[in-house]
C-alpha cells in the first residue's frame, strides 16, 4: 500500500491543490509518480508554488510572465508549460513585444556557458602558443 509522508495511506491524503491543477490543465504528468508515492509532500510543494498566484502580491499577468521565463529556460525547457504560460498571459492583456522580451531574457541564462567556456578557452589557445621548454 502506498503511504504519504507520515505513513497514512496515500488514498486517504487530501490534495486540492494538486486536484486543481490536474483540473486546470497545469498539472505535469511526469509529476504522477512523485504524487503518488508521497502525495501530502507533493500537495505541500504545489501549494507552495501557487502562493505566487493567490496572495495578489504581483498582477496575474507577470506572474504569467515570470513561469514563461521559467518554463522556457534552458535548465528547464518545459514547452507545454510555456504555451500555457503564453496563452494565460495573452488572455491577461500581455502584447508579443512584453512575451518576445521575456523570451529574450530568458536567453541570457545560457551566457553562463560562455562564462566559463571563453576563459577556459583563451587560458588552452594562449597555453599552446607558448614556447615549449620541454622540447628539445
Amino acid at each position: 500500500m502506498n503511504t504519504d509522508a507520515e505513513g497514512a495511506p496515500a488514498a486517504l491524503v487530501d490534495t486540492p491543490v494538486v486536484d486543481q491543477m490536474r483540473a486546470r490543465g497545469a498539472w505535469n504528468p511526469k509529476w504522477d509518480k512523485l504524487h503518488e508515492w508521497d502525495p501530502a509532500w507533493t500537495e505541500q510543494f504545489m501549494a507552495m508554488g501557487m502562493q505566487p498566484w493567490q496572495s495578489g502580491v504581483l498582477e496575474p499577468k507577470l506572474v504569467e510572465l515570470l513561469c514563461i521565463a521559467l518554463d522556457a529556460a534552458a535548465t528547464h525547457m518545459y514547452s507545454p508549460g510555456v504555451r500555457r504560460h503564453i496563452r494565460a498571459a495573452l488572455d491577461l492583456g500581455a502584447s508579443r513585444e512584453e512575451i518576445l522580451d521575456v523570451l529574450k531574457l530568458t536567453t541570457l541564462v545560457g551566457i553562463h556557458a560562455c562564462n566559463i567556456g571563453v576563459p577556459i578557452l583563451a587560458e588552452e589557445l594562449a597555453a599552446r602558443e607558448q614556447p615549449r621548454s620541454d622540447i628539445g
